[in-house]
């Protein structure tokens, strides 16, 4: 009883195998349809969306899987049109800006101003730095982090204020 018991536990290898065989080609087909995007972004994607899977797979029933799946990569698909969607504007801002030549200095402090907040960044302490990024870069909310890293939101809370109240002060001595 023992062995059947955990041949039904997602965490095995043979039950997490039999999911990825079943789903991984339906779902990656999905994304490529419902999304119109290409078959490698859609690929990352479902990758993406297994590991997530994995990651979860403790608090998950075999049964619940394809949920998971789609669930997950719908999130991560919408995060990347979202994701794009800044980068345009962040280009179509920059083509403005450039276009009005900018001058020589200005430039070069902008380029000292990244590359001192790169440092800040680097410098945090890990736990604000990795809850810093997971927020701001990976464009996960407090209660994503905090499942996550296994931690309240409140604490997620406190070490984001943590790392910002850093990065002001860098900031505030350019």
């Amino acid at each position: 009883m023992k062995e059947e018991n955990q041949n039904t536990k997602l965490c095995s290898e043979v039950v997490f195998r039999s999911v990825f065989d079943t789903n991984f080609k339906v779902l990656r087909n999905f994304l490529v349809y419902q999304f119109r995007g290409d078959i490698e972004s859609a690929e990352d994607i479902a990758q993406n969306a297994f590991v997530k899977l994995w990651e979860n797979c403790g608090i998950l029933k075999p049964e619940q899987a394809k949920s998971f799946l789609y669930t997950t990569a719908i999130r991560l698909s919408l995060n990347k049109i979202k994701h794009k969607q800044v980068v345009n504007h962040f280009e179509l801002q920059f083509q403005t800006k450039s276009s009005h030549k900018e001058s020589p200095e200005f430039l070069m402090e902008v380029t000292e101003l990244r590359t001192q907040l790169e440092k800040a960044i680097n410098n945090l302490p890990e736990k604000q730095r990795t809850v810093f990024l997971m927020n701001r870069f990976d464009n996960q909310s407090y209660t994503e982090i905090a499942a996550s890293l296994d931690l309240s939101v409140k604490a997620v809370e406190k070490r984001m204020h943590q790392a910002l109240l850093s990065l002001r002060r860098v900031v505030k001595n350019v």
